[in-house]
């Protein structure tokens, strides 16, 4: 692929490291430049990095109308050698063309996808943050643009990737176990629908339940199945618990819950994470009644979430929609969770040896 660099001058551009990144938070800030690339006549044409900037985007792009967007949420780590890696990038380009099926959108080829990230990455060396437990986000997004309003699937379509340098996503460390929602009246996703993909429609459909979850003071919302019967995902982040026996159990995987790139990552490292931290990683189907009799006897231990941003998330209370509490544990972080986290972020941050091509170093192109 042959990118058009269309790059700022150089007096415009970041021109010292990032070194400070106590104020940076997560996902908020911006590098200088954004790689796009369009979709026309059944081909990927025009790939660029440009200045980051508005888009063109007409009235009538079927994506406004018609929700055809999705995205994907990756990270790339500055390690000791002052090189930067990518973590489990090709999952990530898979899965967004999960989505894109899901949505009746053109796939973007996985070679294309990766040359576009690294390509990014390495003109954006200098917004690399420094510091333990910093990252750049990555955020490719795929979206509609054609100018029509007929309810079909759109002709034309534009791929993009922008970069956010991101602190911690817990600035303090993590200190604090979440509180979730078990709602019986919203729900993610049903079967047949749009729940395993990646789609911004169903951000948006999450934002209702999460103010339900706010009246209740809880910080997010833990959602069942369509019959109210099964555990299935947390709107952020795929769920998972840890019993006695030190089995780590996270939810079937149905067509209405997004695959976890971390959650199928632990399942991958059964074996070491055996070994290692005494945890044995199994799916299985939860049922509710059983998960919160398990909580009441003590038989639960500790549990969270996985995610991109967060790497795990610890949850001590849950709270059901008749006001009933169940606390898991003394309702604080486990030794677990933060012997997982730990386990997890070294790996992905060069301290300890990850699978072979989980990372993969972004090369030096001199322009």
């Amino acid at each position: 692929m042959n990118i058009d660099y269309q790059l700022l001058s150089p007096e415009l551009r970041r021109t010292a490291p990032l070194e400070q990144c106590d104020n940076l938070g997560f996902g908020q800030q911006r590098t200088d430049h954004i790689f796009l690339m369009d979709y026309k006549d059944g081909q990927w044409i025009a790939p660029r990095i440009v200045p980051y900037q508005a888009l063109q985007l007409a009235p009538g792009a079927m994506a406004l109308h018609y929700g055809q967007s999705v995205f994907e949420g990756a990270k790339a780590f500055l390690h000791q050698d002052n090189e930067i890696y990518t973590f489990r990038l090709d999952k990530n380009c898979q899965r967004l063309n999960v989505s894109a099926s899901i949505l009746s959108m053109p796939s973007v080829p996985e070679d294309m996808q990766m040359s576009a990230i690294h390509a990014l990455l390495d003109v954006e060396r200098l917004w690399m943050p420094r510091a333990n437990g910093a990252s750049m986000y990555i955020r490719p997004f795929l979206f509609a643009t054609e100018d029509n309003l007929s309810v079909r699937a759109s002709n034309s379509y534009t791929y993009a990737v922008m970069l956010s340098p991101s602190g911690s996503y817990y600035p303090k460390g993590m200190t604090t176990s979440l509180k979730l929602l078990i709602s019986n009246t919203y729900h993610r996703a049903v079967s047949g629908g749009t729940g395993a993909a990646k789609a911004a429609g169903n951000y948006a459909a999450s934002l209702r339940a999460q103010k339900q979850a706010a009246s209740f003071s809880a910080d997010q919302v833990l959602y069942l199945d369509a019959s109210n019967t099964y555990l299935e995902e947390v709107g952020a982040m795929n769920h998972f618990h840890i019993t006695k026996s030190g089995h780590l159990v996270i939810p079937e995987f149905t067509d209405t819950i997004l695959k976890s790139i971390t959650s199928q990552s632990i399942l991958a490292l059964a074996a070491r994470l055996s070994d290692e931290l005494g945890l044995k990683p199994i799916q299985q189907k939860i049922a509710l009644t059983e998960f919160l009799d398990d909580i009441k006897s003590g038989e639960i231990i500790e549990a969270g979430g996985f995610g991109t941003a967060a790497v795990t998330a610890s949850v001590g209370h849950y709270i059901l929609e008749n006001g009933e509490h169940y606390t898991v544990g003394n309702g604080e972080i486990g030794k677990l969770t933060l012997a997982l986290h730990q386990f997890y972020s070294d790996m992905q941050q060069g301290r300890i040896k990850a699978p072979s091509g989980w990372l993969q170093k972004v090369a030096t192109n001199t322009l």
